[in-house]
C-alpha cells in the first residue's frame, strides 16, 4: 500500500517537484532571474503554451491529440492582422474572425476523428502540414508588422500596471476549464470518452459532439493564444508563429500527470508543466547556451513524465 500511495503522489506532484527543482537551478545559475521582470518575461513567453496546453488537455482526456494547433495559430494570426490592419475592422471584430478561423479548423479535425474515426494523430496531421499552407496563402506568406500601432497597446497591457493581461487571461482560462472538467456533465463525457468510447456511447453519451467539442476548444484556445501574442509580438509571421509549439504543449500535459491514453485530466499540472518547458528554454538562453541543448532536457523530462504513468 506504502508504494502504491508514493506512486500515487509521484504522478500527481512529480510536475510540483520538477518546477521547484527547475526554479531552484534557475536561481542558482540563471543572471537576474528573481528579477520581476524576468519572472513576468517566463510568463509571458509560456503564455501560448499554456493557453494551448489547457486545450490540449481536453483533447488528450479523450484519448486524442492535436498536432495542428501550431498552424491554427499561424491562421488565427495572420487573419487578425491582415484584416485589422489593411481592412481596418476593430480589434475585437478581427479577433473573433481569427477565433471563427480557428474554430472551423478545430470542427474540421473534431469531424474527421469523431464522425469519420480517424486516428487522431493521422486527421490533425493533415492541418498541420496543409493549416500552414492555408496561412501563408493568406497573405502570400508576407509577413505583417504594426510596432507602434495602437493595437499594439492591448498585447503589453498591465493590469494596476503591474500585472500583464496575459497572467489575467490564463487564471480566467484556468478557472473556466477546470469548473468545465469537474463541474459539469461535459467534463464527466469528456473523461469518459477517454476511458472508453465504445462504452460511454453505449451509457448514452454522444461521443461525436463530445469529441468534436474538444477539438474546437483546443482550437479557439490556440487561436486566443496567437491572437495575443500576434499583439504583443507587434507582427503576424504565417511562416514561423506557432512552429513545432504543439510539442511543448504536449510535453506540458504529459509532465503535468494527464494521462495520455485517455481519461484523466490534471489541468493544474498542465500549467506546471507548460513552466517547465518555459524554465528550460529560459535557463539555456540566458546562459548562453545552445538551444539544441533545450531539447534534449525536454526529451528527457518528457520520457521520465511518461515513465511515471506507467502502471505500477
Amino acid at each position: 500500500m506504502t508504494g502504491q500511495t508514493a506512486y500515487s503522489n509521484l504522478q500527481k506532484y512529480g510536475a510540483a517537484v520538477v518546477l521547484f527543482l527547475m526554479v531552484a537551478l534557475n536561481m542558482a545559475v540563471t543572471p537576474n532571474f528573481t528579477h520581476i521582470n524576468t519572472l513576468w518575461n517566463v510568463f509571458l513567453q509560456s503564455f501560448p503554451v499554456m493557453m494551448m496546453a489547457v486545450g490540449m488537455t481536453f483533447v488528450i482526456a479523450t484519448g486524442g491529440i492535436d498536432i495542428s494547433i501550431g498552424s491554427t495559430m499561424a491562421l488565427s494570426s495572420i487573419v487578425l492582422a491582415k484584416y485589422m490592419i489593411f481592412h481596418h475592422v476593430p480589434l475585437y471584430a478581427s479577433m473573433l474572425l481569427a477565433l471563427a478561423a480557428a474554430g472551423a479548423f478545430g470542427i474540421f479535425n473534431g469531424v474527421l476523428v469523431g464522425v469519420f474515426k480517424f486516428q487522431p494523430i493521422v486527421a490533425t496531421l493533415i492541418l498541420m502540414i496543409s493549416g500552414r499552407g492555408i496561412a501563408q496563402l493568406f497573405n502570400d506568406g508576407v509577413v505583417i508588422s504594426f510596432y507602434g500601432d495602437e493595437y499594439s497597446a492591448m498585447g503589453i497591457y498591465r493590469v494596476g500596471g503591474l500585472i500583464p493581461i496575459q497572467v489575467v487571461i490564463i487564471a480566467v482560462t484556468l478557472v473556466i476549464a477546470i469548473f468545465l472538467l469537474r463541474r459539469t456533465v461535459f467534463g464527466l463525457f469528456v473523461q469518459a470518452v477517454g476511458d472508453n468510447r465504445q462504452a460511454a456511447y453505449l451509457s448514452g453519451v454522444n461521443t461525436i459532439s463530445v469529441i468534436i467539442a474538444v477539438y474546437v476548444i483546443n482550437a479557439l484556445l490556440a487561436g486566443f493564444a496567437a491572437s495575443f501574442e500576434t499583439l504583443r509580438m507587434c507582427s503576424a509571421d504565417p511562416n514561423n508563429i506557432g512552429k513545432a509549439i504543439e510539442l511543448d504543449c504536449i510535453a506540458a500535459v504529459a509532465l503535468g500527470g494527464t494521462s495520455m491514453s485517455g481519461g484523466k485530466a490534471r489541468l493544474m499540472g498542465t500549467i506546471v508543466g507548460a513552466l517547465v518547458m518555459q524554465l528550460v528554454t529560459t535557463m539555456v538562453n540566458m546562459n548562453n547556451v545552445p538551444f539544441a541543448w533545450s531539447l534534449v532536457i525536454k526529451a528527457a523530462i518528457i520520457i521520465a513524465a511518461l515513465y511515471a504513468q506507467k502502471e505500477s
